[in-house]
């Protein structure tokens, strides 16, 4: 379970404030995979960031229970002069994960071959992706934060990346931004959408989408 509680969080858009969460009380519920909707601006990505731990809130609290995974998607976590496995050995002992076991994991899941070993600084986007990908799916979570990406790289890596992202969401929640409304079908029990700093849950995910779209429509 997550909850926000007056929660409140601004950014700063052509010198202005612009807010993202208005003293918003939120829920959502253990055992409910959740879309969040938006215009563009709207914030959904900063919230991911709030919920991860990453961003802050200007005021008010938000609560966890279990253990959520950093926004998949999100690939300027890495230090750059470290390897790929030395970065995997740094996450592993912060989440408590089994070191060897990680590495081993990464290392085949990636496909990353000798540049694994590497500073990731070498990598192009779609190596550090994939390196994102695989570190995010060999730690166990009860919920996963998802950033526009369910898979990344050739036909192959795709299908070994969706395989790997359904068997998590086999024993774990999500939730998951995206701008493609069939992913969020596919993906989601429930739906939030971002309007001007206030969030409201729709507990079926076509409710919430049909929101959206008007609100899309009326602007």
């Amino acid at each position: 379970m997550i909850q926000l509680r007056n929660a409140t969080k601004s950014v700063n858009v052509n010198g202005g404030r612009v807010p993202i969460l208005a003293g918003v009380d939120l829920t959502l519920p253990t055992g409910r995979s959740v879309g969040l909707l938006g215009r563009n601006g709207a914030g959904k990505s900063t919230l991911l960031r709030i919920i991860a731990g990453t961003n802050r809130l200007d005021s008010g609290r938000i609560v966890r229970s279990g253990t959520i995974s950093w926004p998949l998607g999100f690939k300027g976590g890495f230090q750059s002069s470290m390897s790929g496995a030395q970065n995997v050995r740094f996450v592993a002992r912060i989440y408590g994960a089994t070191t060897a076991e990680l590495v081993d994991y990464v290392e085949d899941f990636a496909e990353l071959g000798a540049f694994y070993h590497e500073p990731v600084s070498t990598y192009s986007s779609g190596m550090r992706a994939r390196l994102a990908f695989g570190l995010s799916m060999g730690i166990n979570f009860d919920c996963y934060l998802i950033d526009e990406v369910t898979a990344v790289g050739d036909r192959n890596f795709k299908k070994k990346c969706n395989a790997a992202f359904a068997a998590k969401l086999g024993r774990a929640d999500i939730i998951m931004v995206s701008h493609s409304i069939g992913t969020l079908r596919e993906y989601c029990h429930s739906g939030v959408v971002m309007e001007q700093g206030i969030l409201t849950y729709f507990d079926d995910i076509e409710e919430a989408i049909r929101v959206h779209e008007a609100n899309m429509d009326a602007r």
